[in-house]
């Protein structure tokens, strides 16, 4: 009787092994076993790199959430820049971006109060005009002096009653009718339409500064400002974030003790902290980089527009690739106002300059002056002016006045509009008193 060979591979009866049976659906040559527990293997695979995914997707969903959230939308200032939209400037290029960020000194809020006295008021210790060019090449950081003399349109003050127009200094703007009042003033002085804001306050900036690890600057002299409560020795030291705050708030004992000699000293901590945050240490690095997301949207109230992380990320985007070369910082032209030594006013026509190509995207062109010159124009923009007010023989009160009710004001003498060449742009660019990002820091 011809025995009937077992199939290659599977033992037969007395423990040999288990032999096919039925139901099993294998090949003979064991094919069908192997592609079981290949298929049994990629469906525990597939499960367990969902249970990752959802585990990855859950965290990094917490993460944007939390960091969404920690930023203020400042809906109060929204409400009333719509209430004034038909007295607003018109935005005159396509895609160019102007951003007012403002530095508030007020008391109030966790670790403020250590600085001063809150007296239940808003102040603005530090206000920028950022422009952001329409081909994102450049940005234009220009400062405008706390004590700067300017038409403060009437404003809503926090319990609702109203201000009346005034001449005044610059900060009582934040003081009257906060960010809607500063941004109106702005506009009203520069006739530039501020398309976005942020206000961060003494603990967002010092947070800032300790989630980079500190900036480094070097000081030619030691440091020691008990009214700032900041206490520096001199040569290359890196600041954290409560010796930045102080660094930058201190006046009377650093330099010549001029608030335009503490805004050259912001500029030119803003530029090396700019130079920190995008370099590769820290943008490339998630452990250091969430601490200054975190730090970033925890101080920030901004406008609706930019209160969330797609917003700030959108503006954060179109900056990144701007040459540190081609950021640059500068205050308003400005010298001592005519009637008291501790104001400023604008000096003309250097500011309208200013103001003009900022409004049309035209190129600013920066330059450190001489030690002396604290009028905040470079040498070249000085040489422009044909004639001192001294020898008008016109007051500023009068001159001013008149320049805002004289019907000719408007006349089109100069226009906001860009030639019809879009190829034309007004040659020499005239340049001003400040300095670039490449140029902040140690060297």
């Amino acid at each position: 009787m011809t025995e009937t060979p077992e199939p290659e591979g599977v033992p037969g009866p007395e423990g040999a092994g288990p032999t096919l049976g039925p139901g099993v659906g294998a090949s003979p040559s064991g094919v069908g076993v192997a592609r079981r527990r290949k298929r049994r293997w990629l469906r525990w695979g597939a499960v367990g790199l969902s249970v990752l995914v959802l585990a990855a997707g859950g965290t990094g969903w917490a993460v944007y959430e939390k960091l969404n959230g920690n930023i203020t939308k400042d809906m109060d200032a929204a409400a009333e820049l719509a209430r004034y939209e038909k007295e607003r400037p018109t935005p005159l290029v396509h895609d160019a971006q102007n951003i007012l960020l403002i530095g508030s000194d007020t008391r109030a809020g966790q670790g403020n109060r250590k600085y001063g006295q809150d007296e239940g008021t808003q102040r603005s210790d530090t206000t920028i005009l950022l422009h952001l060019a329409a081909d994102r090449q450049s940005a234009t950081a220009v400062s405008v002096p706390r004590d700067l003399m300017v038409d403060i349109p009437g404003c809503r003050r926090p319990d609702g009653s109203r201000t009346k127009a005034q001449f005044a200094q610059f900060n009582w703007a934040f003081e009257f009718g906060g960010t809607a009042c500063t941004i109106r003033t702005v506009e009203k002085l520069t006739r530039i339409r501020v398309d976005h804001h942020m206000v961060v306050d003494f603990a967002g900036f010092k947070d800032m500064v300790d989630a980079v690890d500190g900036v480094q600057v070097c000081l030619k002299n030691p440091v020691d400002d008990p009214d700032a409560q900041v206490r520096i020795a001199a040569g290359r030291q890196t600041l954290n974030g409560e010796q930045a705050l102080g660094y930058v708030r201190a006046r009377k004992s650093i330099g010549n003790g001029s608030d335009t000699d503490r805004m050259d000293r912001q500029q030119e901590f803003l530029g090396a902290l700019v130079n920190k945050v995008r370099s590769n240490d820290v943008l490339l690095n998630p452990a250091k980089l969430y601490p200054v997301l975190d730090a970033a949207t925890s101080s920030l109230t901004t406008d609706p527009g930019l209160a969330s992380l797609r917003g700030l990320y959108e503006l954060v985007r179109g900056m990144r690739n701007i040459p540190t070369e081609q950021v640059q910082f500068l205050t308003v032209p400005r010298q001592s106002y005519t009637y008291d030594a501790n104001r400023d006013e604008l000096i003309e026509p250097e500011a309208e300059q200013l103001f003009t190509r900022l409004r049309t995207d035209s190129p600013v062109e920066v330059a450190p002056a001489a030690p002396e010159d604290g009028t905040g124009r470079s040498d070249q923009a000085d040489s422009g002016r044909e004639t001192s007010e001294e020898d008008s023989g016109e007051s500023h009160e009068e001159s001013y006045e008149e320049s805002y009710e004289d019907e000719g004001y408007d006349d089109g003498s100069w226009s906001d509009e860009k030639p019809d060449d879009p190829s034309h742009t007004p040659s020499p660019a005239p340049t001003f008193r400040g300095n670039t990002a490449a140029g902040s820091g140690c060297e």
